[in-house]
């Protein structure tokens, strides 16, 4: 069974925000992230004639993410640098300010963290993805991933209680 043009807009294309967002956080960059998204839709609309086999296309599809940019990472030979990918707006008033000097503080924290936790902790706290969906996305085992990311978490508490 081949995926139709409006099928695969309806499952694929709704994907779009938290595809770019993982490309973004990986690649530390805007433009590259967007091109990978595109390249992400062309491989997965080259391969449509399977997608009708994937149970849970959501956890599927962050995996192949993740996987296209740690190549383009590989290829390029680059190590990302501290993301700014959750950009607070402009506020002027002094305890909304606390508040984003501090929402600063713990991404800077969380982009310090080793790669595997990193994703952990967005994938599960920012995206709101299932212990089991985290580990078909990161190759890991539901274990692991609990074990990440409570290590994760305890890093970004260690730092934020001696602040």
């Amino acid at each position: 069974m081949v995926m139709d043009t409006k099928t695969f807009s309806n499952l694929i294309l709704n994907l779009s925000e938290p595809l770019y967002r993982m490309a973004k956080s990986i690649l530390q960059d805007e433009e590259l992230a967007k091109d990978c998204v595109q390249d992400f839709y062309l491989k997965l609309w080259e391969n449509r004639k399977t997608l009708h086999k994937i149970e849970n296309l959501a956890p599927f599809a962050l995996k192949m993410m993740r996987n296209l940019c740690i190549d383009k990472l590989r290829k390029k030979k680059e190590i990302p640098f501290i993301s700014e990918e959750w950009d607070v707006a402009d506020i002027s008033l002094p305890t909304e300010i606390e508040q984003k000097d501090m929402v600063k503080f713990v991404k800077h924290l969380i982009n310090q963290l080793p790669e595997l936790q990193k994703t952990i902790i967005r994938l599960r706290d920012v995206e709101g993805f299932e212990i089991k969906e985290i580990a078909y996305i990161t190759s890991s085992t539901e274990n692991a991933v609990m074990v990440n990311l409570s290590r994760a978490r305890q890093k970004i508490r260690e730092c934020l209680t001696k602040m």
